[in-house]
C-alpha cells in the first residue's frame, strides 16, 4: 500500500537516488512510468519535507511515501506515523506542493486556479487532504477505532505567504491545515505536537498497514440516502474539482444569467456515476432544479428504484436522454448526464409525436434544457451504432452555442478494487490504445482468472456469491436469445457444450422467478442469467465472469472480429455499420464487460486459440490463479 517505507533518520542512505528508486518501484508494481512532475515531486518536495522532521528532532518517525488509499488507485504523498506525545498513535497524512502562486477562482472557497495548471481550477489543497483523511476513516479498521490520531496537513514548502494568501481565506481544521515554506518554523513546532521525539513509529506504521480495509460503499446501495438525506461518498481529487466546479458554475449562472458546459471523461470506475448521485442529492437540497438523465432503460429503472425508494418525487428526478424535447431553454439550472456517451443522434422513435419529428440532434435538446448541463462519458463504452456521446462533439455544439465548456478527466479507479493495472491492461489487451495486449503484473486488490469452461467460471462465481459477494456472468451477443416458454420457464440459449443457461429477460416484468432486464444487476435473482452489455453496461458487481464468444477471436497476433457469430439486431446492417465500426464497437463491448467487477474477474473465451493466448498473457504473473 506504499511505494517506500522507510525513518526518517534512514532516508540519508536513499535520498540522493529517492526518485530513481520511487521510479523503479512504480514500475514493478503497476507498470507504468512516473510523469515528470511526479519525479521532481520525489527529489525536491520530499527532501524538503524530510529535513523539518530533523529539525524538529523527530528523527524516529516513519514515512510511508505514496501510500495508496484503500480500494482505489488514489495515493496520498507521505503519511507520516509514529507516537503522540499523550501516548498512542499518531498518523498525519501530508499533502506535498510546490506551489509559489495560488489564487482563489473566482468567488468559490473551494476551488483556487495557478498558472502552472493553465489557471483550470482545482480543489483548494487542503480540502484535498481533508477527503484524504475522511476517506482513510471510512475504509481503515485502525484509524476509524481511534479517529483523532489522524491528521492531515498541506505543505507548499516553495510559496511565501503572500503567494497563496487567498488559500487562508478557509478555516483550518484538523484534517486541513495549510503551511507554507515562509511558514516552516511554525510547521516544526506543529509536528512536535503530533509526534513525541525519541519514540519509533514502526510499530504503528506495521498496524496501519496491517488494518484491516471496510466494505466499499457500492453507489447502489447508499443511493437513497445519498440523494434524499446526505453526502455518503467520500470524493477525491478530480472527483472533487468537478463536484465543486459545477456547484460553482451552478451558482455563477443564478446570478449572472450565464450559461456553461462540464463535461467529465474517465474509464471504468473512475467515479462518474458517484459523482452525478452526489451533484443530484446535493443541488437537490440547495432548492435548485436539477434532474439526472441516462440512455439506459436498465440503470435509469434501477435508480428509480433504488435512490427513489418511498419517495416518488425523487423517482421523477430520473428521465432519459430524450425526454427533453419539449422543454423551456433554460428550464433547468442543472441537467446531470450520467452515461452520456450513449447520446443519440436524435431523440426521435417510432413512438414520438410528429411535432417533435424535427431532427434536432439530441446533444442540442440537452445543452439547451439547462444553464449548467454536464456530460459524464467513457468514450470507450460506445457500444451501439448511433451513439454519439464524444467530448469533441459535445464541445464543439456548446462552442456553437457560445457557451463556456469546462472539461475534467478523471484519470484514476474506484471500481475494480482501485486497480488502475487491471484497467490499463484490459484497454491494451483489446487493442483500443497502442501498444497491445501486455503480460498482467498482477495486483494484490484484484484477482484475475481465466477458465477453462464456463462451469469453472460458474463454480467460481457460486463460491463468491455464498461468501456474500455480488457476482454476475456476461457475455457477447453470440447466442440466439428466446422469448420465456408459456411456462414462464427461460430457454437456456447460452450452450458451450454441456453447459446452458438462459440470457437475463428482455421486457420490464419479472417472470418465472427471473427479474425484469432492468434489475438484473441488482437484483439477487439476477445470478442464474447471463447478461449482456444492455444490462451490464452502467453497474458495477464484486466479481465477474464473461464469455468472450466467438465474434472476437486472436488469430496470428492480432484480435479479428467475426461479423457472422454475432446475433445483435443493431449490427446486422452492414449499410448502417461497416466492418470498421463492427470491430471498434464489439471490442467495446467486452472492455464494458470486463470492467464491472470491482474485486475479481473470470474470463473465459469459446475459442480455444484465444484461450491460450489469454492464459500465456496471465498464467506466470502474481495475483492470478488459473481455474480448470
Amino acid at each position: 500500500m506504499t511505494l517506500y517505507r522507510q525513518s526518517v533518520r534512514g532516508f540519508s542512505a536513499v535520498e540522493q537516488h529517492l526518485a530513481d528508486l520511487l521510479s523503479e518501484e512504480l514500475q514493478i508494481r503497476t507498470g507504468r512510468r512516473p510523469s515528470a512532475a511526479e519525479k521532481l515531486s520525489w527529489q525536491r518536495s520530499i527532501p524538503a519535507l524530510r529535513a523539518d522532521l530533523l529539525a524538529a528532532g523527530l528523527d524516529d518517525v516513519e514515512m510511508l511515501v505514496e501510500y495508496q488509499l484503500p480500494l482505489t488507485s488514489k495515493r496520498a504523498d507521505v503519511v507520516l506515523v509514529g507516537q503522540h506525545p499523550a501516548g498512542g498513535p499518531s498518523y498525519l497524512v501530508v499533502e506535498l506542493k510546490q506551489w509559489s502562486h495560488a489564487e482563489q477562482f473566482e468567488d468559490s472557497d473551494a476551488l483556487v486556479r495557478l498558472e502552472q495548471y493553465g489557471w483550470r481550477p482545482v480543489t483548494h489543497p487542503a480540502l484535498q487532504v481533508q477527503d484524504y483523511c475522511d476517506y482513510l476513516l471510512d475504509f481503515t479498521a485502525v484509524l476509524a477505532d481511534v479517529p483523532t490520531s489522524l491528521a492531515g496537513v498541506a505543505y507548499l514548502h516553495n510559496a511565501t505567504d503572500a503567494g497563496v494568501q487567498d488559500l487562508f481565506a478557509l478555516p483550518s481544521t484538523p484534517t486541513s491545515r495549510v503551511f507554507t515554506g515562509q511558514r516552516r518554523g511554525e510547521f516544526q513546532q506543529y509536528l512536535r505536537t503530533r509526534f513525541a521525539p525519541g519514540e519509533s513509529g514502526a510499530r504503528y506504521a506495521d498496524h496501519l498497514l496491517a488494518s484491516r480495509i471496510a466494505s466499499s460503499k457500492q453507489l447502489l446501495a447508499v443511493a437513497a440516502e445519498e440523494v434524499q438525506q446526505r453526502e455518503l461518498f467520500t470524493l477525491l481529487d478530480e472527483q472533487r474539482d468537478a463536484y465543486h466546479y459545477v456547484l460553482h458554475a451552478v451558482e455563477r449562472a443564478r446570478r449572472a444569467n450565464t450559461k456553461t458546459a462540464v463535461i467529465v471523461s474517465g474509464g471504468p470506475g473512475s467515479g462518474k456515476s458517484v459523482i452525478a448521485l452526489s451533484l443530484l442529492g446535493e443541488l437537490s437540497r440547495q432548492g435548485r432544479s436539477v434532474m439526472h438523465a441516462t440512455g439506459s432503460r436498465s440503470f435509469t429503472q434501477t435508480l428509480r428504484k433504488v435512490a427513489g425508494r418511498r419517495a416518488r418525487r425523487v423517482q421523477k428526478l430520473f428521465q432519459y436522454f430524450n425526454s427533453f424535447m419539449a422543454v423551456e431553454a433554460n428550464e433547468l439550472d442543472a441537467l446531470i448526464l450520467d452515461e452520456a456517451h450513449r447520446i443519440r443522434e436524435t431523440s426521435a422513435n417510432r413512438w414520438t409525436k410528429a411535432e417533435f419529428r424535427t431532427g434536432r440532434p439530441q446533444v442540442e435538446e440537452l445543452l439547451d434544457a439547462a444553464r449548467v448541463p454536464v456530460f459524464l462519458l467513457d468514450e470507450y463504452q460506445v457500444v451501439r451504432p448511433g451513439e454519439q456521446g464524444t467530448v469533441q462533439d459535445i464541445e464543439a455544439h456548446a462552442a456553437a452555442r457560445g457557451m463556456e465548456v469546462c472539461k475534467i478527466d478523471l484519470n484514476d479507479q474506484f471500481r475494480c478494487g482501485g486497480s488502475e493495472e487491471y484497467v490499463r491492461w484490459v484497454t491494451s489487451l483489446l487493442g483500443l490504445e497502442p501498444g497491445g495486449p501486455t503480460p498482467w503484473v498482477g495486483d494484490p486488490h484484484f484477482e484475475v482468472h481465466v477458465v477453462d469452461s464456463p462451469g469453472a467460471m460458474e463454480a467460481y462465481l457460486e463460491a463468491r456469491h455464498r461468501e456474500g459477494y455480488g457476482a454476475r456472468m456476461a457475455a457477447g451477443y453470440c447466442w440466439p436469445w428466446s422469448d420465456p416458454r408459456p411456462d414462464g420457464s427461460l430457454v437456456p440459449d447460452v450452450q458451450i457444450g454441456d453447459w446452458r443457461r438462459p440470457w437475463n429477460l428482455k421486457g420490464d416484468r419479472s417472470i418465472g422467478g427471473a427479474p425484469a432486464a432492468a434489475l438484473w444487476a441488482t437484483d439477487p435473482a439476477g445470478f442464474a442469467q447471463v447478461g449482456c452489455v444492455y444490462t451490464a453496461q452502467g453497474f458495477e458487481y464484486d466479481y465477474a465472469g464473461v464469455i468472450i464468444g466467438s465474434d472476437l477471436v486472436w488469430r496470428d497476433g492480432r484480435w479479428v472480429s467475426v461479423r457472422r457469430a454475432n446475433r445483435d439486431p443493431d449490427f446486422r446492417n452492414a449499410k448502417r455499420v461497416s466492418d470498421e465500426d463492427f470491430d471498434r464497437l464489439v471490442r467495446n463491448v467486452y472492455k464494458v464487460l470486463l470492467t464491472r467487477g470491482m474485486r475479481g474477474v473470470a474470463i473465459y473465451s469459446t475459442d480455444e486459440p484465444t484461450r491460450r493466448h489469454l492464459r500465456e498473457l496471465a498464467e506466470v504473473r502474481a495475483g492470478v490463479a488459473l481455474v480448470t
